[in-house]
């Protein structure tokens, strides 16, 4: 009898290594670590079904408890980071998205970031959709306490089409982007109040009272580097209404010309992004 069930067991174990031998291998759901002193980063994978387009992925971030990094545009100090995908295969684009920034304020002014944690989705294109992609992102960033520090390095994950053990953290990430909307769904207006080389620009916006608002402002391209709106005062009731100079423009650009000003709205635990025109 124990010959027997020794025998049974043999069998069974030769069976389940035959299987895994001719099961497909499924891509990792995470890269390694890229370890540095004070932070740490690596490439996610998340869901996705057999004729879904584009793949998903994410950059996760995380750094030593009171450390911070930027945005894309990190305000009055700061390095923004950078991700080159140059390196990749079987990739036609990958589109990084970025959750909505925090304020910080210290003796260099205000700039705008993530402390202790980030992950920044990406939308991936493949070439071949039936094909997996094997995404390499060369990251440079920094990252500052009471010092700023830069970090590079380089991170590689295969993505193919399937379930990932990291979904539900990117799908959090996913869900702090701001939504893109148009101006009128906000009630969202920016007009220049005065003249001269730097114009004062109002912004009015529809939102309840007693819920905190913020709202920030980038120029047509990262050359720009306008102040964040301060709020103002004497608003009507269900509006709120912010402040800034036209300055910080790239040389040669008039400030009295037109052109598109992007908003980021941060409304309680929603978050929007409004394209418009500024005449």
């Amino acid at each position: 009898m124990i010959k027997h069930r020794i025998l049974i067991a043999a069998c069974l174990l030769g069976w389940m290594l035959a299987a895994a031998s001719v099961r497909p291998a499924n891509a990792a759901d995470a890269s390694p670590w890229v370890e540095d002193l004070h932070s740490a980063f690596r490439l996610i994978a998340g869901a996705a079904k057999a004729n879904e387009a584009p793949l998903r992925a994410g950059i996760e971030i995380k750094m030593q408890p009171g450390w911070h990094t930027y945005w894309r545009y990190a305000g009055d100090s700061g390095v923004p980071p950078r991700f080159d995908f140059s390196g990749s295969q079987n990739l036609a684009a990958a589109k990084v998205r970025y959750p909505a920034p925090h304020l910080f304020t210290d003796e260099t002014g205000n700039t705008l970031g993530y402390r202790d944690g980030v992950i920044f989705p990406v939308e991936v294109r493949p070439k071949d959709p039936k094909a997996p992609v094997t995404l390499r992102v060369k990251i440079d960033y920094a990252i500052c306490d009471k010092l700023c520090v830069p970090v590079e390095g380089l991170a590689e994950l295969t993505l193919s089409r399937g379930d990932s053990t990291q979904d539900a953290i990117l799908t959090a990430a996913e869900a702090r982007v701001p939504q893109l909307v148009a101006a009128d769904a906000l009630g969202l207006s920016a007009r220049r109040v005065s003249g001269g080389t730097k114009p004062l620009v109002a912004v009015d916006l529809k939102a309840p009272t007693g819920r905190p608002v913020q709202i920030f402002v980038e120029g047509p391209t990262p050359e720009w580097a306008l102040p964040i709106p301060k709020p103002a005062q004497g608003a009507p009731e269900g509006h709120r209404q912010f402040g800034f100079e036209l300055d910080g423009l790239p040389p040669g650009v008039d400030p009295k010309g037109r052109f598109d000003l992007t908003f980021t709205v941060i409304d309680g635990e929603r978050a929007y992004e409004v394209q418009t025109r500024l005449d």
